[in-house]
């Protein structure tokens, strides 16, 4: 999801001439909040999760080039879970933290409903003047509730399927994306192409990697998942979800898939390898699957639409701690990261989808050379339109995580999907009570 993930990015970018000359005046001085910059000198920390592809796309290196004296040093941690759960713990002691921290979708609400205290209203640097550059639902989610503005958007999620033209040729199955579109429009259509890929599969190669990536791409096309509008827990009872969780059963039991843990070391390893013939796949996860299957994978890969209609899976938020040092310069730097034209360039050279409606026409017409020429603009362009505008409780991501955990139990362990429900709905108490 990025977690990796998600994989929005959006915001108004002053010229280049104007903006070096703000922010070197910024770092000449005193940065709001106790800055240490001296002699006009800053490094700028970014703490990150996944692949979030600004280093990947260059866009640091411009952003220094525009602004002599600055230097961005990120580090990042590859499971979301992971991430959250080390920033929880630098935020409780005040130390430790980047001056810019990524934020998943997921843990969003969390940000706007409890931690307040411990992010930096961005209105203080003129944040409010960008409203209108992000799609109306990524800056409300960000929004806390007195107003303040806690996080810029980077990318949202819009789904599709990515494949591998060359699995599915041996196995005697079409590869236009058009024909695959019709054939699995349906997720039963897709669950039966996978069983005819099974029968004359190559090597040993499933149809999917794992029923995890399944449930979290079904659970996507839904407005309510684990909390209802007014802020309840709805997730044992949401018939949705109930669907969402039976259909990656049904998926295990047939042995459609690669029994691979999202994001661990086989998961990765699995992209070059050739271990599964398609992946539930938003946006964001194009430039993951060109970093893992390398060039060996460019032509191999295609793109298509998503069976059941469409969904969102992940985006981001790039959000300036209380306890950052640069505070004034962090907010120049997700500015400008945030902007229409670096989320059009971050699209069209890692696949994160843009939340900016600016950033989103001009990459309607992008296709990409790595997924066979695929025209990436138009189908995730055409998904974003359609997605429904979810509903974001505090929990969201624990609750997947425990969800698609018990689906691991089911595909790996061979855990009765009765027990393993159980196991999650024990998970999702322990974990927020």
């Amino acid at each position: 999801m990025r977690t990796a993930r998600a994989a929005s990015r959006s915001a108004f970018r002053m010229g280049a001439l104007a903006l070096a000359g703000s922010l070197l005046a910024a770092c000449g001085g005193s940065s709001d909040g106790g800055s240490d910059a001296a002699n006009g000198k800053v490094t700028i920390t970014v703490d990150l999760f996944g692949s979030f592809g600004y280093k990947e796309a260059g866009l640091y290196a411009e952003y220094e080039k525009l602004h002599p004296g600055v230097t961005i040093k990120q580090t990042d941690t590859e499971d979301e879970a992971d991430y959250w759960k080390s920033l929880q713990t630098r935020l409780a002691g005040g130390g430790g933290l980047a001056d810019v921290q990524g934020i998943e979708v997921g843990r969003i609400a969390s940000v706007a409903q409890q931690q307040t205290d411990r992010f930096v209203d961005l209105k203080k640097y003129g944040a409010d003047a960008l409203k209108n550059q992000f799609a109306p639902a990524k800056w409300a989610a960000a929004t806390g509730k007195g107003g303040e503005v806690l996080g810029l958007g980077t990318d949202v999620g819009p789904e599709a399927m990515c494949y591998r033209t060359d699995l599915l040729a041996q196995a005697g199955l079409p590869t236009d994306r058009t024909e695959l579109a019709k054939r699995w429009a349906t997720w039963d259509g897709y669950l039966e192409l996978g069983k005819q890929y099974k029968a004359k599969a190559p090597g040993k190669s499933a149809w999917l990697d794992s029923v995890g990536s399944l449930y979290s791409v079904m659970i996507g096309q839904q407005k309510e998942r684990y909390y209802n509008a007014a802020g309840d827990l709805i997730w044992e009872t949401n018939p949705a979800l109930k669907t969402a969780w039976d259909t990656s059963v049904e998926a295990s039991d047939a042995g459609l898939s690669a029994k691979l843990d999202q994001w661990s070391p086989q998961w990765n390893q699995a992209f070059a390898a050739g271990s599964f013939a398609t992946i539930p796949c938003p946006a964001w996860m194009l430039g993951y699957i060109k970093g893992q299957a390398g060039e060996a994978g460019k032509g191999k890969w295609d793109v298509a639409a998503l069976p059941g209609g469409a969904g969102n899976w992940g985006g981001s938020y790039l959000a300036v701690p209380k306890a950052a040092k640069h505070k004034k310069e962090a907010y120049e730097l997700i500015k400008w990261l945030t902007a229409p034209e670096q989320q059009a360039k971050i699209f069209t050279k890692q696949g994160n989808f843009p939340s900016s409606t600016g950033a989103i026409t001009r990459i309607s017409d992008a296709t990409d050379p790595y997924f066979s020429g695929a025209p990436i603009g138009k189908i995730f362009g055409t998904a974003a339109q359609a997605a429904p505008v979810q509903v974001l409780g505090v929990h969201d991501q624990n609750v997947a995580q425990q969800i698609t955990n018990a689906l691991s139990e089911v595909e790996r362990k061979g855990t009765a999907s009765e027990q393993a429900w159980k196991n999650a709905k024990k998970g999702v108490e322990n974990t927020i009570g």
